[in-house]
C-alpha cells in the first residue's frame, strides 16, 4: 500500500512568513527554510523580531487570512486523495497552517503549536516530535507504506530520503543543487504524472 506525504508550504500553500514580512515591511521575516536549513535558528530570530515589534498572533492569522491555496493546488490534491491516501506533513503550527484546511476541503494535517501568552503574543512554541517529517515517513515504512515524499525546501530533504521516492516540487535553485539525487517538478499537471506513474 501507498501513501503520500506532502510538506504544505511551498507545496500547496504560498509561505505564510514571506507575506507577513510584505504585511509588516520587515524584510528579516522573508527568510525560510529554504534559506536556512537550522529551523529552530530560525524560529527563534522569528519570534525575536515578533516580540521587538508587538507583532501578535492575530496579526499573522489576519495576514493568512487574505491567503489562498497556490493556484491550482487545491484541484491537485482533491486529485490526489482519489488516487490513495495523503498526509500534510509541515513545520508550521496548527494556528497558521490550520487557517488553509479549510480552503483545501480539510486534508491531514500534522505540524506543530504555538505557545500564545495572556497579551496574544507568541511567547514560544512546541514542536511534536523533533525532525517529525523523518520519523514520521519512519513510522509509515514501519508500517509498510511505501511512501512517495515531496516538498520544497531543506527541511524535507530529510523525508524525502527517508521515503520510498523523494520529488522536490518548485525547489530553489541552492536545494536542486544540494540534492540533485531528487527528481525536480515545477507544475501541477507533472506532478500528478510524477506521482501516477509511481502508484
Amino acid at each position: 500500500m501507498k501513501i503520500v506525504c506532502l510538506d504544505m508550504e511551498g507545496v500547496l500553500t504560498p509561505e505564510i512568513w514571506i507575506n507577513v514580512a510584505k504585511s509588516t515591511g520587515i524584510d528579516e521575516l522573508n527568510l525560510t527554510t529554504r534559506d536556512i536549513s537550522d529551523y529552530d535558528v530560525l524560529m527563534k530570530r522569528r519570534l525575536e523580531i515578533l516580540k521587538e515589534n508587538n507583532i501578535t498572533l492575530k496579526d499573522i492569522q489576519e495576514v493568512i487570512n487574505q491567503m489562498d491555496p497556490l493556484p491550482g493546488a487545491k484541484e491537485f490534491l482533491d486529485w490526489l486523495r482519489t488516487q490513495t491516501q495523503v498526509l500534510i506533513l509541515s513545520d508550521t503550527f496548527l494556528e497558521l497552517g490550520g487557517m488553509f484546511m479549510k480552503k483545501l476541503n480539510y486534508p491531514t494535517l500534522l505540524c506543530h503549536n504555538l505557545i500564545i501568552d495572556e497579551m496574544g503574543m507568541i511567547s514560544d512554541y512546541k514542536i511534536r516530535i523533533s525532525d517529525q517529517k523523518r520519523k514520521t515517513t519512519q513510522a509509515l515504512m514501519k508500517m509498510n507504506y511505501e511512501v512517495i515524499a515531496a516538498g520544497d525546501s531543506y527541511n524535507d530533504t530529510a523525508m524525502l530520503k527517508e521515503a520510498t521516492n523523494g520529488i522536490l516540487f518548485r525547489p530553489p535553485q541552492n536545494v536542486i543543487d544540494e540534492f540533485p539525487e531528487f527528481p525536480v517538478v515545477t507544475k501541477y499537471e507533472d506532478f500528478k504524472q510524477t506521482i501516477s506513474d509511481l502508484l
